[in-house]
């Protein structure tokens, strides 16, 4: 055939044709190829290849995608791919910068971590503090209101005077226009115990203004959630601001079980058209400092205000009196290897050991009334942490299977080897994939990768993350579901979880092959 005589239209989609084919391929920066994706909504499964350039996944193709010479690849032929996980609730408040890697966050594939601060300091001015910030993973803040009324009325056990209150809702509107993702209480806690639900619907309300979100540890998680619940719905229905409720719990044996009854009320709120939904971790231990069982009232001014109460014989029977219906409803009863000491500076021999072993140290009988002067001697020393065994299992199931739940570590950061920390530090996201998901089969793998990506997202307004889409955020999680595992224990905490293989954040790695990359790509989340 002779060219010449072809027209020229002909040739030069012949030409064309040849130049498309012989183009090379595009040179993304990563290239995940043979992954089973779980993409975070709930979808099923399916098997694909992603590719990443700069922060953003910019392709999902069930073919293989061509790789250009200089384009990294990750083969995930029989691994899952999900979003990053985002943790609803950690103990972070101002001390990302002493742990930036964020390590024992990062090996259990969270890519994103909420900095609640219920009981805790916030950083004010927000901004200022967050813009200077270099970490692995992203952080969102809150204005706290434990902080806030600190600022303004010290630890005082009273309502605020008019001016008290306009000072707090000052220091709310502030941070949001900073950038604070909504409010947080630790209601539990002094002095946010101190407020009433008044105090805290007129705080929300200027955090709905800015679209926040209310974030809340309720008033009681034992013989009082009920109640508690109902608080929160009514604060998130005056205040017109959606209600994430932290950790839900029933602590305390006599209300195992309680799980449906809370979860009654949060359904009820939802078709009521209230915004109200919630997170938890999946142990049967809960982890705070030890005035937890003391009457709050009593620690008034903190441990010197307690040393005048126990002082006057009338005061001191109270006190005791309360702390006993304290230790026998909402934590383990009179049984003494229930309290178990995380950080026990008087004496850190007995750090990882129960009051029962302290106890017997001391020579005293293991009853009700030794553990009460323990915990008063103790906390007039500073107190403790401790780990405080008091949650079913069962009731975890029921929240689990909730549509509406989310999970959290309510986690620290921490360096490896140091401390007893509760294993909920190491391996609260990889024991709900590992024990409920894979070995339980109480709710399905997708489930629950919606319940750590998806959902969290929604709730607190991060449309370009918690899901595997293009043109999201490349915040990803590679693991092996068959080996998936959380290895720290209560008396052995020490041990990062099993199955995590890569972890990557704004398109970085920061998790190849189980070791730490040592890249530090986080983001803060302005709302």
């Amino acid at each position: 055939m002779n060219i010449y005589k072809l027209p020229l239209t002909l040739l030069l989609f012949g030409l064309l044709l040849i130049t498309a084919c012989k183009q090379p391929p595009i040179p993304y920066d990563l290239i995940i190829q043979n992954g089973t994706v779980v993409d975070g909504t709930g979808a099923p499964v399916y098997r694909a290849s992603i590719a990443i350039q700069k922060d953003k996944i910019v392709k999902i193709s069930k073919e293989k995608i061509a790789a250009a010479p200089i384009t990294k690849l990750i083969d995930a032929k029989g691994l899952i791919i999900s979003p990053g996980f985002i943790d609803m609730h950690t103990n972070v408040e101002v001390n990302i910068q002493d742990y930036p890697r964020a390590e024992n966050f990062i090996r259990q594939g969270i890519t994103t971590l909420m900095a609640s601060l219920h009981s805790g300091d916030q950083a004010f001015p927000l901004d200022t503090y967050a813009d200077t910030l270099t970490m692995a993973p992203n952080m969102g803040y809150f204005a706290g209101h434990t902080w806030i009324r600190k600022q303004v009325m010290g630890l005082k056990n009273k309502a605020p005077s008019k001016a008290e209150l306009d000072s707090m809702k000052y220091y709310v509107e502030t941070t949001m226009k900073q950038g604070a993702i909504g409010l947080s209480t630790g209601l539990e806690y002094v002095p946010g115990n101190y407020a009433d639900e008044a105090e805290i619907v007129e705080l929300a309300k200027i955090a709905s203004k800015y679209n926040g979100t209310y974030f809340t540890h309720m008033r009681n998680e034992g013989s009082g959630l009920l109640k508690s619940i109902r608080e929160s719905i009514n604060i998130g229905k005056k205040a017109n601001i959606p209600v994430q409720i932290n950790h839900l719990k029933a602590t305390g044996q006599t209300q195992w079980g309680w799980a449906k009854k809370a979860l009654a009320l949060i359904d009820s709120a939802q078709q009521a058209g209230i915004a109200v939904s919630h997170d938890i971790y999946p142990y049967t231990a809960f982890s705070t400092i030890s005035s937890i069982l003391i009457p709050q009232w009593a620690m008034a001014g903190g441990p010197e205000g307690l040393r005048k109460r126990l002082a006057d014989k009338a005061t001191s029977v109270k006190i005791k009196q309360e702390m006993a219906e304290l230790f026998k409803r909402d934590a383990g009863g009179e049984d003494l290897t229930k309290i178990q000491f995380r950080n026990f500076k008087q004496n850190p021999a007995f750090s990882g050991k129960t009051m029962a072993d302290y106890a017997k140290h001391l020579g005293l009988p293991l009853t009700l009334e030794t553990g009460i002067d323990l915990i008063l001697d103790l906390e007039l020393q500073g107190g403790f942490i401790g780990i405080f065994h008091a949650m079913s299992e069962q009731d975890i199931d029921q929240f689990l299977q909730h549509p509406s739940t989310m999970i959290d570590s309510d986690g620290d950061l921490l360096n490896f080897g140091e401390g007893h920390p509760h294993p909920r530090c190491y391996g609260a996201f990889p024991k709900v994939l590992g024990h409920f998901v894979r070995d339980k089969k109480i709710i399905t793998l997708e489930n629950a990768i919606k319940k750590m990506t998806y959902l969290p997202a929604e709730k607190i307004g991060l449309k370009d993350r918690g899901r595997i889409q293009e043109g999201t955020f490349a915040d990803l999680v590679i693991f092996d579901f068959e080996t998936i595992k959380d290895n720290s224990t209560y008396t052995d905490p020490h041990h990062f979880p099993s199955g995590i293989e890569y972890v990557l954040i704004n398109g970085e790695l920061v998790l190849e092959q189980e070791q730490l990359t040592g890249e530090m790509p986080g983001k803060w989340l302005r709302r």
